[in-house]
């Protein structure tokens, strides 16, 4: 099977010509060779880049020069702002960009609450004309995107990380599964699909993180494993676990049949994004 990172990240270091804006977790820089060099230690073919958007905001030009170093080993998607007017155009512009097949909204205060949110919609449309899935950051709106989804049939959406805030840091707080009710109901839309990135940093245990499959278990049969996508967030969760850790983890648990394991690793996300790592 094809092991595909649905979520990963590299950055070069802060320097004048390409700064940082914020910061994100994790050392001072992880550039694409760095990023390779993880996953080809413990046999990932390919990931999603997603441009940090603490850090280089909508500015995804980083992220393609990664691509352009390893060719056929990233998928590309980049945070779009939908409160500009002229995001239909820049989605037009990225559809054209060698290696891209997603964008991403980061749900944040002050982004809208309104699900009719004209900027939002733009985005939705315009990337439903391009093919592309929207990623939501949207931990605490699901009552949000589940009404972005309906009023968006023909929109692929991904909601990022379980739709749950997840820590930078050790240890997890003790509710950090209380929102998963409302990320169950939210499967009732057919055009949603969930990230199952990050979920390590969510257990209260250490490796193999034995706790957090109960609550795994209720999203795989609400979405169905075609519509979750495994993934590390790497390297937001660097401080919590190894890279290695968070493949693992998902290789050797005996609570994922050899099929679940190669559609929650790979297979949901070729078939969402249609794209492939070349190294598979």
């Amino acid at each position: 099977m094809a092991i595909i990172d649905a979520q990963v990240h590299a950055y070069e270091a802060d320097h004048p010509g390409r700064p940082w804006i914020g910061t994100l977790t994790g050392p001072k820089a992880v550039n694409g060779d760095a990023m390779v060099g993880a996953m080809d230690a413990v046999g990932v073919d390919g990931a999603l880049l997603v441009s940090p958007f603490s850090m280089y905001r909508y500015d995804a030009s980083y992220a393609i020069e990664v691509h352009k170093a390893h060719p056929g080993r990233f998928g590309l998607v980049k945070p779009v702002d939908p409160t500009d007017p002229a995001v239909a155009e820049t989605i037009a512009d990225w559809k054209a960009t060698p290696g891209t097949v997603g964008v991403r909204i980061m749900m944040r205060d002050p982004m809208s609450k309104d699900p009719a949110d004209p900027g939002i919609e733009r985005v939705l449309v315009a990337a439903s004309k391009a093919g592309f899935p929207v990623n939501i950051l949207a931990w605490g709106r699901m009552e949000q995107a589940a009404q972005l989804a309906a009023r968006n049939p023909n929109t692929q959406i991904v909601i990022d990380h379980l739709g749950l805030q997840q820590p930078h840091n050790p240890p997890a707080p003790a509710d950090c599964w209380a929102e998963l009710p409302k990320v169950l109901a939210l499967a009732a839309q057919p055009n949603i699909a969930i990230k199952i990135s990050g979920a390590c940093t969510l257990s209260h245990e250490k490796f193999p993180y034995n706790d957090i499959w109960d609550h795994l278990a209720r999203i795989f049969d609400a979405y169905g494993f075609n519509r979750c996508l495994w993934g590390t967030d790497w390297t937001r969760a660097i401080d919590v676990l190894t890279y290695g850790q968070g493949v693992e983890a998902f290789k050797i648990t005996d609570r994922l049949s050899d099929s679940d394991r190669a559609m929650l690793m790979g297979g949901a996300l070729e078939r969402i994004y249609r794209w492939s790592p070349a190294k598979a």
